[in-house]
């Protein structure tokens, strides 16, 4: 019978997960699937060529007067997207079905769900579209016309739902102007313009009455039950009563997330931070839940030390004589336990390495590069706070804080003591040191999160774990 075979070793994993060739595949096998072309490999071969898988696909969404117009109009000026509502289908492309839609609207009946999906399709299929991707502004409008486009392979990545109480709504139609130059959308009460000369443009929109808009929520709010069903899992409902600001912020920062991947993930976590930050707590809280492998490189040496090999007793020199032991023996030591089986399969979370640039291209170099590098953030006061008042019991090796975890019995209290490097003027020394380097590292480390390590340590925790979980945003990377 065959072996099973074993996992990827670290370079080929890397590889992968950096260039994200799970996700391209995926891609690729999802437009097959909706496509059907007769001809696969070509049909693949053009899919890579366009290039456009990070293009935008987003849908803004929300009742009348919610300011899809002003949130579309301002994603498409910060990502490079194209445009897409009733008017510019309407208006402003020459479509084979556009006609045909005019008719309708000139007869004031309602364009069908088949006949818009019709016209988003042949504009979605512009050249434009595919390689700047799109922003479709109040499409669909409903849970029918969703399926259709969904059938038709038009899926978005991200769809925005902003939502306001009707009486804002209502009252904010009345006041709607707009700058038939630039199409903004401006307020007489909420937004208006600073400049006289967009004052003097700006018109009054065919808007309905009050009647008619009150109709129009009531229509939207028993349609979107549907469209949620159908987006629930890209979808993100935003406040929009409240400063526009705040809103196209929320906006921005949504649509530049990604979503979580189902492709295969090893961990392989780098921890930096001062002493006392809760780098060894948080390791063992990951190691605890996901089965990674916690490696602590201090540790790592005095085990090494413990197995009196010639090795050890070599690291033991530099131990007992105060100096630092060699990077090139660290690596030596590291490169054996990250190239063992657990880790490679579980993955692992190591902490107490790298501790300048140096060390870290030489991790790199290696072939051990991190999927995720953490720099944990403490004040001075607080890390003083932590270390100095650390204490250890010498018959049982339990460990005490005065503070934060005092001995149970004036017997226990007796007896603790406090290791020398706890002291105020050790723990200055090692700060500094730390500080001393970190910069450079962090440069390094571009892409690195940033832990604020001064709050409750399962704070921390759900903060580095929804680190984990999102995926990192996509670099491009040129052909050699």
């Amino acid at each position: 019978m065959a072996e099973l075979a074993g996992p990827w070793p670290p370079p080929a994993g890397a590889y992968a997960e950096e260039r994200e060739l799970f996700r391209l595949l995926q891609n690729m096998l999802e437009e097959l699937i909706i496509h059907q072309p007769d001809d696969p490999i070509q049909f693949m071969i053009n899919h890579l060529k366009q290039n456009n898988d990070d293009a935008p696909r987003i849908c803004v969404l929300g009742p009348p007067a919610s300011g899809k117009t002003t949130v579309a109009l301002w994603l498409c000026k910060r990502l490079g997207a194209i445009r897409i509502s009733q008017e510019t289908l309407l208006f402003k492309e020459a479509l084979a079905l556009t006609e045909e839609a005019k008719a309708y609207k000139e007869r004031k009946e309602k364009i069908p769900n088949a006949l818009w999906a019709s016209l988003i399709q042949e504009r979605l299929s512009n050249v434009d579209c595919i390689k700047q991707g799109w922003i479709l502004e109040g499409f669909p409008e409903n849970q029918e016309q969703a399926w259709i486009l969904q059938s038709s392979g038009i899926i978005p990545r991200h769809v925005v739902v902003l939502y306001a109480p009707d009486a804002v709504l209502i009252e904010r139609n009345s006041g709607k102007r707009i700058d038939p130059i630039t199409e903004e959308v401006y307020h007489t009460t909420f937004d208006w313009p600073r400049d006289m000369l967009i004052q003097e443009r700006l018109v009054k929109p065919e808007d309905p009455s009050e009647k008619e808009i009150s109709k129009k929520l009531l229509e939207y709010h028993r349609s979107f039950p549907g469209i949620f069903q159908v987006y629930q899992k890209v979808l993100k409902s935003i406040n929009a009563d409240q400063p526009s600001m705040d809103v196209l912020s929320q906006v921005l920062t949504y649509v530049q997330t990604r979503h979580r991947s189902a492709a295969p993930f090893t961990p392989r976590i780098v921890f930096c931070g001062p002493p006392g930050s809760g780098k060894s707590l948080q390791a063992a809280l990951l190691a605890q839940k996901y089965g990674v492998v916690n490696i602590c490189c201090g540790q790592l040496l005095k085990e090494i030390v413990a197995g009196k090999t010639k090795l050890g007793e070599l690291i033991k020199t530099y131990i007992d004589s105060g100096y630092q032991v060699p990077d090139k023996l660290v690596m030596k030591i590291l490169t054996e336990r990250l190239n063992a089986l657990d880790c490679m399969t579980n993955g692992w979370v190591l902490y107490g390495f790298p501790r300048d640039v140096e060390q870290g291209k030489q991790l790199q170099e290696s072939h051990f590069v991190p999927n995720r590098v953490f720099f944990f953030n403490l004040p001075y006061e607080s890390i003083v706070e932590r270390l100095s008042q650390r204490r250890i019991d010498p018959v049982t090796g339990e460990r005490y804080h005065t503070t934060f975890r005092p001995a149970p019995t004036p017997e226990i209290q007796a007896r603790l003591r406090q290791n020398p490097r706890d002291k105020e003027e050790n723990i200055e020394m090692c700060v500094e040191s730390y500080y001393r380097n970190i910069k450079e590292l962090e440069d390094f480390y571009e892409d690195a999160f940033y832990v604020n390590a001064d709050q409750d340590p399962f704070a921390v925790f759900e903060f580095i774990e929804s680190c984990i979980i999102k995926p990192l945003p996509c670099k491009k990377f040129k052909s050699s």
